[in-house]
């Protein structure tokens, strides 16, 4: 088949949880035969330079690449209107008239989208099958993020939460079949109510890559994987070292809690004991088993927490989050 795939993050390489699920997919259906399109954007140049090494892994790409000034300026110009502010940082006019140029060139069998926010670059399209992969339901990730923060922020995620799920459900209804990275997140697809055909599948995770290769292990030590430009991560950690460190400390002095990859940030909504609680460590080479792991928030348990899970051992979790680690939605 000829498969036109659009994604919202360039997935490659695939470091990061919004590449590494299109990548899978974009390498997996080509190799087994079907020829993939890849359409997406690149925020620098230094972005665009490392995505040209998926030529081996498609049979086209077509990068646009934008400029974060502009990306914000579109997001502002829809405050005020029912369209999300997402679709404004991530559209761009430059690969909305490549995307239209592919659909005239040639046949397409299928055309494949992950990312709500890029659904815009298709909706319209109609005569050929369309999935829309939405990985989360970002509508809400936006309104699980409004209880968090303060005014007037929190009123800016509700609002852009509540026009997101107007757009998820709009959305659902144009394209074929809609899925999900969770049963959790599917659920929550389902319980629109748009008659739309759905259904969900996992990240799946390389669970060799992520076992340590040398067998060490250490039962004075905590592991936290995942980026740390990333809300969700941020509130965990920050969470984590006020409420639960400063009591396993008091038991156990001689704990270490490593970090990895690198702790890279100021300090985390005013928490200043991160950067002196946390041991930075490489991302893989020589990390030491540790006794545990730290999970963040259960609306983002996904590819960071299935990693620590790879690496078979005990994962810190509130109880509501067991739906999000086997698929099953908590009862």
């Amino acid at each position: 088949m000829n498969i036109l795939y659009v994604c919202h993050r360039f997935p490659y390489p695939p470091k990061r949880g919004g590449k590494i699920r299109p990548f899978n997919m974009i390498r997996h259906l080509q190799a087994i035969g079907h020829q993939v399109s890849v359409c997406s954007l690149a925020r620098s140049q230094a972005e665009a330079d490392e995505a040209q090494g998926i030529a081996p892994h498609c049979a086209a790409f077509e990068i646009a690449q934008v400029r974060e000034p502009s990306q914000w300026a579109r997001m502002i110009v829809r405050l005020p209107l029912p369209v999300p502010s997402s679709m404004g940082y991530f559209y761009s006019p430059v690969l909305a008239r490549r995307v239209r140029e592919l659909h005239a060139s040639k046949r397409w069998d299928l055309i494949f989208v992950h990312c709500s926010s890029v659904a815009q670059y298709v909706e319209h399209v109609t005569g050929v099958p369309k999935i829309l992969d939405f990985g989360d339901m970002d509508s809400q990730k936006w309104l699980e993020y409004a209880n968090y923060k303060s005014f007037p922020l929190s009123l800016g995620y509700r609002l852009e939460g509540t026009k997101m799920l107007w757009a998820e459900k709009r959305l659902a209804r144009r394209f074929d079949l809609c899925t999900a990275t969770t049963r959790a997140e599917w659920q929550t697809l389902q319980s629109y109510g748009t008659g739309a055909a759905t259904d969900w599948f996992p990240n799946g995770v390389d669970g060799g890559f992520f076992h340590p290769t040398d067998g060490r292990y250490d039962a004075d030590t905590i592991s936290f994987i995942g980026r740390m430009d990333y809300y969700p991560n941020q509130e965990c950690m920050a969470r984590f070292c006020k409420e639960v460190w400063p009591l396993l400390k008091s038991r156990r002095p001689g704990m270490k809690l490593l970090k990895a990859p690198p702790l890279t940030l100021s300090p985390i909504d005013g928490q200043p004991q991160l950067s002196a609680v946390l041991n930075e460590t490489p991302e893989r080479p020589g990390l030491p088993m540790p006794g545990g792991s730290a999970a963040p928030l259960p609306e983002q348990l996904r590819l960071e927490d299935a990693k620590r899970l790879a690496r078979e051992n005990p994962v810190a979790v509130a109880n509501i989050v067991k739906g999000w680690v086997n698929g099953e939605a908590p009862a």
